[in-house]
């Protein structure tokens, strides 16, 4: 692949959907402009418009007509890391993103429905400072991804629904690094660069059990995908490539499967609750670990970290409140566990989720969704040990989040 056309398909992707770095690991929840109003809360349950499909296919069964659906995040982190020794501060280093997704449903008749979403499930993207003193542990690192998500559900009978879809990804992965400290001239001296894309396949099955009309619960799981990259591997130090220091790397990154459990229940004409417990398989995720027989001067391994990650869950509770026949009314809270010790590719931590948002009916085919959620992610302080110095740096790190999405909903 060349580097052009490698760099060609990394601008496309990211103008299809960019990754966001606020969920745990490099997950991305952002689907829905309703669901962020309620913090993702009883996302496996609740069936009020066409993105429900991405978290479980079997609420396509609650539809009785077709519905289209798009929605645009705008995820602004603010995270702010310092080196403790000699107070060096990269602010900022996960930029702002823009994630959207568009979702169809439509029935075929009175058990049997399809749809098809194009969305984001995992990304992460972290900027630093050229001249940051850790320059091979921080530098530059995107993983970008868009899922395709053909589903169908069938209705077995008043009260049992299934579903199940295919997940067809397409990814971008790309990380820069730089010298530091020491470096030969300059602290922001390229140290070594890849970028490379990949298609990955999985699926995912749900199910939805109705109580009654005010009660239902769903179960969803979305398998694990292994992405393969390769591409373009360029090391700029002579210490791991030999002659023009260009050859071909691969890199594998598994994206963890997903089981989340939720629960709906309407109390009376204006209140509803809804909550999930979501667990994602972070323990798959081991190392990020590039190779390629060119990179003959360190026996094959172009590239290499360590990664530290345990299986999280995440915990969210919402109501729903209908105004009137105009406005619906959303709030949420929800804890994010961490899934991954802090490193300054991915500085993961515990997060807290704030949430509110509305839906106006603007006609009977036409409904707009709205969504604002502040997260609030723990302090915490980290170590890592530089490959060029040997050299044991101590960080810190804080930050908070600010994201809102709008929605549009067309019935047909």
């Amino acid at each position: 692949m060349s580097k052009k056309l490698s760099r060609s398909a990394l601008a496309v992707a990211i103008a299809l959907t960019a990754p966001s770095a606020w969920s745990a690991g490099f997950q991305v929840s952002e689907h829905s402009a309703s669901g962020l109003g309620r913090a993702y809360a009883g996302e496996a349950a609740i069936a009020d418009n066409a993105s429900v499909m991405a978290r479980n296919p079997a609420s396509m069964s609650q539809f009785e007509v077709a519905q289209a659906s798009g929605a645009l995040h705008i995820v602004n982190p603010e995270i702010d890391i310092t080196e403790t020794s000699t107070g060096q501060k990269a602010s900022d280093v996960a930029p702002i993103q823009f994630v959207p997704a568009s979702f169809y449903v439509s029935p075929i008749d009175e058990k049997l429905a399809w749809g098809v979403g194009l969305y984001t499930v995992y990304g992460v993207g972290t900027d630093y400072p050229d001249e940051f003193l850790a320059g091979d542990l921080a530098g530059d690192t995107a993983l970008v991804s868009v899922n395709l998500n053909p589903a169908v559900s069938y209705k077995l009978n008043d009260q049992f629904s299934i579903g199940a879809g295919l997940n067809i990804v397409y990814a971008i992965a790309e990380l820069n690094r730089h010298f530091g400290f020491p470096a030969p001239t300059n602290a922001s001296d390229k140290l070594i660069s890849m970028e490379g894309t990949t298609w990955g396949f999985g699926w995912n099955v749900g199910a939805l059990y109705e109580l009654n009309n005010n009660n239902r619960f769903g179960i969803a799981y979305r398998s694990e995908i292994g992405l393969d990259f390769e591409g373009d591997f360029k090391d700029y130090s002579g210490n791991i490539v030999p002659g023009d220091g260009k050859a071909t790397g691969d890199l594998s990154v598994p994206l963890p499967a997903i089981l989340e459990v939720s629960g709906f229940h309407q109390l009376n004409d204006t209140w509803a609750v809804h909550y999930s417990v979501m667990w994602s398989e972070w323990s798959s995720f081991t190392e990020l670990k590039a190779t390629g027989s060119g990179c003959s001067k360190t026996n094959g391994i172009c590239f290499y970290k360590n990664e530290k990650y345990d299986d999280s869950l995440r915990y969210s509770i919402g109501t729903t409140y209908s105004l009137n026949e105009d406005w619906t009314m959303r709030t949420g809270f929800a804890f994010d566990e961490q899934a991954g010790k802090s490193t300054l590719s991915i500085p993961d931590t515990d997060r807290y989720w704030f949430s509110g948002g509305a839906t106006y009916q603007y006609s009977p085919k036409l409904s707009i969704d709205a969504g604002l959620t502040y997260i609030h992610s723990k302090s915490s302080s980290f170590k890592e040990t530089s490959s060029v110095s040997g050299r044991e740096f101590t960080f810190d790190g804080k930050g908070s989040a600010y994201i809102a999405a709008i929605q549009a909903n067309y019935t047909f």
